[in-house]
C-alpha cells in the first residue's frame, strides 16, 4: 500500500514536471510567434536574400552592412545573426524608426510582439555562425 506522503510527493513531482513542460512550450511558442511576426514585419527589408531591385541584399540589410562596415568587433548586417537586439533595444528602433525605416505604432506591433521577435532573433542568432573579422 502506498502511504499518503508518497502520493503527495508524487503529485508534487508531477506538478513540477508539468510546470517545466509548460514553460518550455511557452518559450517555444514565443519564438514561433516571433518568427511569424519577423517574417511579416521585418524580413521584407531585413531578411536574407537578394533584393527585388537586383542588389545583393534587401535594403535594410544592405543599409546595416554599410553602417557597420569595418566595425570592431564585427556587427552582422543580418538581424537574425545579431546577439545585441534585446526587446528594449528593438522597441527603441521600432517605435522611433531609424533613417529610412519607419516607426511602428503599438497598433502595428505590440510590446508583446516585439518581445516575441527578440526571442526569435536571440534563438536564431545562437545558431548562426560567428561573424568573421575582415583581414
Amino acid at each position: 500500500m502506498i502511504a499518503r506522503g508518497q502520493w503527495a510527493r508524487a503529485g508534487a513531482v508531477a506538478a513540477l514536471a508539468f510546470a517545466f513542460a509548460a514553460a518550455g512550450l511557452a518559450q517555444q511558442s514565443a519564438m514561433q510567434r516571433g518568427n511569424a511576426k519577423f517574417q511579416h514585419s521585418c524580413a521584407p527589408c531585413h531578411g536574407a536574400g537578394v533584393g527585388d531591385d537586383g542588389h545583393a541584399m534587401l535594403p535594410g540589410t544592405d543599409a546595416l552592412r554599410i553602417k557597420y562596415k569595418g566595425a570592431a568587433p564585427p556587427v552582422p548586417a543580418l538581424l537574425e545573426e545579431r546577439t545585441d537586439l534585446t526587446a528594449p533595444v528593438l522597441k527603441v528602433f521600432l517605435r522611433h524608426g531609424s533613417f529610412s525605416m519607419p516607426p511602428f505604432r503599438p497598433t502595428e506591433l505590440t510590446d508583446a510582439e516585439i518581445a516575441d521577435i527578440a526571442a526569435y532573433i536571440a534563438d536564431k542568432a545562437k545558431r548562426a555562425p560567428a561573424p568573421k573579422a575582415k583581414q
